[in-house]
């Protein structure tokens, strides 16, 4: 069961700590743009620090992302970047973007990004280049990803899932193999 107050307060914790440095972002401020009070946030995540480190945890992610056979690698993990935002709102992988920038701890939300999803991918991955093929796999799913954000009206917008996969996976499973 998905809690709506957990899952608005993250949405609203990914979008002020990918917009704004850490010193300026309160829990009253993100309890204001996620409709909750700031103690639901202290129940759920102990206090800023602790939500910042599940903002900046990319674990999951990878986790949904790897979740199927190298044969299936590209189709799969193309379904799950456009299942997820359509049935959550948001996107796994497209906050790192944001976190561009001077700051310490847009620097840690990258680091993390890295550790936890491109390397992940190379691990998962055989052969020659694996490194520079894991980046190019999650560049490829940071550019759906964005294309997805920024027209939410366009063919891909409703276009299914598994037509998407059909189109956009094999360019990413030329990249598993």
């Amino acid at each position: 069961m998905i809690d709506a107050g957990r899952t608005a307060i993250l949405r609203a914790a990914r979008k002020a700590f990918a917009l704004q440095p850490y010193a300026a972002v309160t829990l009253r401020g993100i309890a204001a743009d996620a409709g909750v009070s700031a103690s639901l946030i202290v129940k759920h995540f102990g206090g800023k620090e602790a939500l910042f480190d599940r903002v900046a945890d990319f674990s999951d992610a990878a986790e949904l992302l790897l979740k199927a056979p190298d044969c299936e690698l590209g189709r799969h993990a193309v379904r799950t970047l456009v299942d997820w935002r359509r049935e959550n709102g948001s996107d796994l992988l497209l906050r790192v973007v944001f976190a561009i920038g001077p700051g310490d701890e847009r620097k840690l939300l990258r680091e993390r990004f890295h550790d936890q999803v491109v390397e992940a991918f190379a691990a998962r991955l055989t052969g020659d280049d694996s490194a520079l093929r894991a980046e190019l796999i999650v560049a490829h799913l940071l550019g759906l990803g964005a294309a997805m954000a920024v027209d939410k009206t366009g063919p891909t917008a409703g276009a299914a899932s598994s037509r998407i996969a059909d189109l956009y996976g094999p360019a990413i499973q030329a990249l598993v193999s």
